[in-house]
């Protein structure tokens, strides 16, 4: 009979298994022209590694030509590593680039130790973090979708498994069956969590449809991690969030009410930060959590103006938006932690790359006023005053637009109505055919 050892918690693989003062890391990042990008790269990923509680003690830049299909860098490189890791005593290498599962085995036989990628280490950081039903879900989900071309890497207990006879040939037989049977496993899995995304996202829907119908405008507070979203919301509304020096302190978006100074009612959401090179398997789960961004009346781009990598923080940003769909919302770009900026060279460069800047100290509470009054700027926007020669005959949409928008006039003339109206933006298209005077 095959001893069948249950999948990892949250699915982490061998990271999981680490224990507390076996987890010294030696990190490794590629290039071919640009050796501070790599290095750059790399002190993130060494946030990425404090953040779930790894030590890092060495921090490796390698130029290379052409990768290796068997062991990803050259043979040269992969025995300097080997040295390396026997010489600083190292429990796992960490690769900034994202490697193949046979690269991954290989490597590990080489090593003699836990060889892992940036996309295990940013699942192990989520499952660490993840504290809501929906996050769980969506964390257990990108980690089954990742581990299921790695099964042969993870199920080390075949080797335990025997057969009826003494042969060794069925050994492998048996393996090979065992593995199969993992795999069934893992795709039931993996649907069974789909299912219940599937449940998560139509709750959330139907709290999104409620917030519509009260037509209170909506912004998302969306940027790179740890570039102070929550700090922004707990400033702004007092709302019990953690804020925290550390990725990915907010995995699940928190939404609170806010008055503006003219006493406009508007609902502030924190999002889930983004990060380079984000693991498509999260983009895929995390899109329900994500989409908040998407429905958001107004994005608030958060920016640490302080970070030296701030331009390329911000460009992972808009990649992220982008694949979303949500690059087209309004948006107010802040530049946050100006209290500690030491270059304004930044900030200057940020003012000439995207409209709509405000400066401000999330923590100190200072640019408020300015913040404030863009963000009033930008909620009048949302509506606008139109003219419109709408048919009689189409009289459900008179009907929808002055549920949601203020009339000024409304006159009949002959098969017409004519309305002069104030609409929200999201109609406009709606109505786009039968406008004759539209206000700007």
């Amino acid at each position: 009979m095959h001893e069948l050892i249950a999948m990892p918690k949250q699915g982490h693989g061998r990271l999981h298994d680490l224990v507390e003062g076996q987890r010294k890391a030696l990190l490794v990042g590629t290039y071919k022209q640009e050796k501070n990008v790599c290095i750059d790269q790399l002190d993130e990923l060494e946030n990425l590694g404090d953040t779930y509680g790894l030590q890092t003690v060495l921090k490796l830049p390698c130029p290379i030509r052409a990768y290796d299909a068997g062991t990803f860098l050259g043979s040269g490189k992969v025995e300097e590593i080997r040295e390396l890791v026997k010489e600083h005593g190292c429990d796992l290498v960490v690769f900034d680039d994202e490697i193949s599962p046979q690269q991954q085995r290989n490597l590990e036989k080489i090593f003699e130790c836990v060889v892992i990628d940036r996309t295990e280490l940013i699942l192990g950081v989520f499952g660490q973090r993840a504290q809501t039903r929906e996050a769980k879900i969506q964390i257990e989900l990108a980690t089954c979708q990742y581990q299921m071309p790695r099964l042969r890497r993870l199920w080390t207990h075949l080797h335990r498994q025997r057969s009826g006879g003494a042969g060794g040939g069925a050994v492998k037989g048996e393996g090979e069956k065992q593995i199969e049977i993992d795999r069934r496993i893992i795709r039931r899995q993996i649907d069974k969590l789909q299912g219940e995304l599937e449940t998560v996202k139509k709750q959330r829907q139907t709290q999104r449809r409620l917030r519509e119908r009260t037509r209170i405008p909506t912004f998302a507070i969306v940027g790179y991690t740890n570039a102070g979203k929550s700090t922004l919301l707990k400033a702004l509304t007092d709302a019990d969030v953690l804020v925290e020096d550390k990725l990915f302190a907010t995995l699940d978006p928190t939404t609170r009410k806010f008055i503006l100074p003219n006493k406009q009612a508007i609902l502030l959401i924190d999002t889930v930060g983004f990060i380079r090179k984000i693991p498509h398997q999260l983009v895929a789960a995390f899109r329900s959590t994500l989409e908040e961004a998407v429905q958001a009346d107004i994005l608030i781009h958060l920016i640490d103006v302080s970070n030296p990598h701030a331009d390329t923080q911000g460009d992972a940003t808009f990649e992220v938006l982008k694949e979303l769909g949500a690059i087209d919302r309004p948006m107010i770009t802040v530049l946050n932690k100006v209290d500690r900026l030491e270059d304004r060279m930044m900030a200057h460069r940020m003012r000439i790359k995207y409209p709509k800047i405000v400066e401000i100290s999330a923590l100190n509470r200072t640019g408020f006023d300015e913040l404030m009054d863009r963000m009033i700027q930008e909620v009048s926007l949302l509506r606008k005053v139109v003219k419109l020669r709408i048919p009689q005959s189409h009289y459900a949409l008179v009907s929808e637009i002055q549920r949601e928008g203020k009339v000024i006039t409304c006159e009949y003339e002959e098969n017409d109505i004519l309305l002069e109206i104030e609409i929200p933006h999201h109609l406009e298209r709606k109505v786009f055919h039968y406008i004759i005077e539209k206000n700007l």
